[in-house]
């Protein structure tokens, strides 16, 4: 994943008649929870850089490099609200990491392929599972991992101890659960599809949410 870099300050600033303002005056309101002195740290960061800095990157949560008040600061972006309806980011919450320990975070599956089953023996395309838990290093983060189901035959299932993710993935999710089945018609509801959905990496976070949302 490219190396993301986002200019923050830190701010004072609280409630909501001031988060209200520092919107208005072209910055996004966030805040960074600590990792070794715990607690949560208030930051600003101006719009347009930011939006600059998302872009090309459909998911919410990723690996960044907050340049917060002269320290380089590594994070992880744990969720970004939204404006109802315009869409633009009203408020992003990030979590210190170190980048030599491993995280849990959850990736959406993608099913890439046509399946031997679907081509040659009238089948249908189920995708049971969509996202997998994983512990790997923060810089080894991806947004999706594609599973190709090519070699999937008629009434054939793909388990999660099937996938192959590679060395810097350690798979958390239980290897018996099934990602995708290819089954015959009768076999499945007439509004049935083959489908993937479109869902960011969710990194687990084990800890209380931050009291300060705004």
């Amino acid at each position: 994943m490219d190396q993301i870099r986002i200019k923050a300050e830190a701010r004072t600033e609280q409630g909501t008649g001031a988060v209200r303002r520092l919107r208005r005056a072209g910055m996004i309101p966030g805040s960074v929870m600590k990792m070794k002195k715990g607690g949560t740290e208030l930051i600003k960061m101006p719009w347009h850089p930011f939006m600059m800095a998302m872009r090309g990157h459909a998911s919410k949560q990723l690996l960044v490099t907050l340049e917060l008040d002269g320290r380089e600061v590594p994070a992880l972006m744990r969720e970004m609200q939204n404006d109802v309806l315009a869409g633009t980011p009203i408020h992003v919450d990030f979590s210190e990491v170190s980048l030599t320990e491993k995280v849990r975070i959850r990736v959406p599956l993608y099913l890439v392929g046509e399946a031997t089953g679907v081509k040659l023996g009238g089948g249908v395309l189920e995708q049971v599972l969509r996202t997998i838990e994983v512990d790997c290093l923060p810089t080894d983060i991806v947004e999706k991992f594609d599973i190709d189901i090519s070699a999937l035959g008629l009434d054939q299932t793909m388990f999660v101890r099937d996938l192959k993710l590679g060395d810097k993935f350690t798979v958390a999710t239980r290897g018996e659960l099934a990602v995708a089945t290819v089954k015959t018609p009768d076999d499945v509801p007439a509004a049935a599809t083959a489908a993937t959905v479109e869902k960011a990496p969710e990194v687990i976070n084990k800890g209380k949410k931050d009291e300060e949302k705004k």
